[in-house]
């Protein structure tokens, strides 16, 4: 078999092939490997080959997304049955395309972290460099477990966990025991990547969009207060803050442009170019944008606020405006000023979040992706922002009943809004809904761990009309439901070794 390698950087500052923007490795077992993991070349295409997938459309543009779009923030936004049956927990979406390839995603980049974790340390090249590939492999380990972790896990049954080093090809490997033995897997990873993986500052804008050191003690933060280990969720949140290496733009609009994709705000987001011929990372911008994009981009339509969510934010939130746009806002498209109003949305919403791309006069093939068939831009979704972190570390503290009300504050302050004192669990999930509304953060799945998604589900959902149903009420079994089902086909390919997750 012949062996293809892209050894071109898919960052900043470095081209994007105009023929095939994906990385690829070849594969354990192939002849081809007898003259590959030799050089440093092979250790840096190998490093790229990791980062290869979060193209795939599905990967930070869609596909998990439809997991978030089930919470109360947003609704599917234009007819799309088989969107509708995952918004409405009806299993009849499994075995779809839309979702399947979640599982399989992710465990591509960790079988090719694995290949950089087992083969990199006999390659003779530059030690410093080295260890930062080997912190990137980890980083990228843990995220990707951590990932499949909550998505998939919980306490009946966790999902695989492959051998870094001695993997038995061929051989089926089941489903942990449970979440907890996944986010142990993840804490170990992102514990050794944060030891060798310098900080963000130290990279040139040709390694902009690698694994760092924060990015690394964020998750690990994310990922303690996901297993409700609140000291070390705390603590984590806190190496973040105190390394000086993060802070709070002075405007909330600033985080969503592009000029500020990788300043203090950022942590950690879906790198993104619309460079080539059909750009390259996240197309969650054009995916959000209005349906056929008023006759001048292929805008997608999907993931559309609802009233719920602007009823949420307290009068004066300076994020409101630039969050969502509310029929009669002002906003720049295509270099001119517009009026909005929609034709097609399901609620007469748009998230404005990721809109600045599309401001431009004549953005196309400079801030838009010329393929609209894959509407990536030259803005940077976050994944993970360090506004992010305060309130982690908010929640921590308050969930041990101390006080989160410094790092609440920080967040309102930036809103325009009055500090507040002996913040609760009641106003910490009200500034992480205003926050991080249309983002990774997954408003689902905070709804889900603090156990109030039922209750949430069971009201139906508005769009500008008040009057008006664009969602009904939905039946949320929290005992089934607070976790996704595994991707039929992996049960499938297995013989039945990975099993489905209870009651789905």
């Amino acid at each position: 078999m012949k062996k293809i390698v892209y050894t071109f950087s898919i960052f900043a500052g470095l081209a994007i092939s105009a023929c095939n923007s994906k990385l690829d490795v070849a594969p354990e077992g192939s002849p081809s490997l007898n003259n590959f993991w030799k050089t440093a070349k092979d250790a840096t295409s190998g490093v790229n080959a990791m980062y290869a997938p979060f193209d795939d459309e599905n990967f930070y543009g869609r596909g998990a997304f439809w997991f978030i779009d089930a919470s109360d923030d947003m609704v599917v936004g234009r007819g799309k049955p088989e969107a509708e049956n995952i918004k409405n927990f009806n299993s009849s979406f499994i075995g779809g395309s839309y979702t399947e390839g979640q599982w399989s995603l992710r465990y591509l980049v960790i079988k090719r972290a694995n290949d950089i974790l087992s083969k990199v340390p006999a390659i003779t090249m530059d030690e410093k460099l080295k260890q930062r590939y080997l912190g990137e492999a980890y980083f990228l380990s843990g995220l990707m477990y951590y990932q499949l972790s909550y998505l998939y896990g919980d306490n009946r049954a966790g999902v695989p966990i492959i051998s870094k080093y001695n993997p038995t090809p061929g051989v089926v490997v089941p489903r942990a025991k449970n979440v907890t033995e996944n986010y142990d897997t993840v804490i170990s990873d992102l514990k050794k990547a944060a030891a060798l993986l310098p900080d963000f500052s130290t990279y040139s804008a040709a390694d902009y969009g690698h694994a760092h050191r924060t990015a690394a003690l964020a998750y690990l933060a994310k990922t303690y207060l996901y297993k409700k280990d609140y000291v070390n969720a705390a603590a984590y949140a806190d190496s973040v803050i105190l390394s000086g290496k993060h802070s709070l733009l002075k405007n909330f609009a600033d985080v969503f442009t592009i000029a500020n994709n990788w300043t203090g705000e950022y942590i950690w987001s879906a790198y993104s170019t619309p460079a080539g011929t059909s750009g390259w990372g996240s197309i969650l911008p054009g995916v959000m944008l209005e349906n056929t994009g008023w006759g001048k981009y292929n805008g997608w339509g999907y993931y559309m606020p609802t009233r719920e969510l602007v009823e949420e934010y307290e009068a004066g939130d300076l994020r409101l405006p630039a969050t969502i746009l509310q029929p009669g806002d002002q906003f720049r498209y295509f270099g001119e000023t517009r009026t909005y109003s929609s034709t097609n949305s399901t609620s007469g919403y748009q998230f404005r979040k990721y809109m600045e791309p599309f401001g431009y006069e004549n953005p196309v093939g400079t801030y838009l992706s010329p393929n609209g068939d894959h509407p990536v831009t030259a803005l940077n979704p976050p994944l993970l922002r360090y506004a992010e972190i305060l309130l982690i570390k908010a929640e921590a503290m308050i969930m041990q009943g101390k006080s989160g009300d410094n790092e609440i504050n920080l967040v309102r302050q930036r809103a325009g809004l009055k500090p507040i004192s002996g913040a609760t669990m009641a106003n910490l999930k009200h500034e992480r809904r205003c926050e991080l509304a249309g983002e990774w953060a997954d408003r689902h799945f905070d709804l889900v761990r603090w156990g109030d998604a039922q209750a949430a589900y069971a009201k139906p959902l508005h769009g500008v009309d008040p009057v008006k149903v664009i969602w009904p009420a939905r039946k949320f079994d929290p005992a089934v439901m607070h976790v996704w089902p595994v991707p039929q086909r992996e049960i499938d390919a297995s013989g039945g070794v990975i099993t489905q997750n209870q009651g789905w």
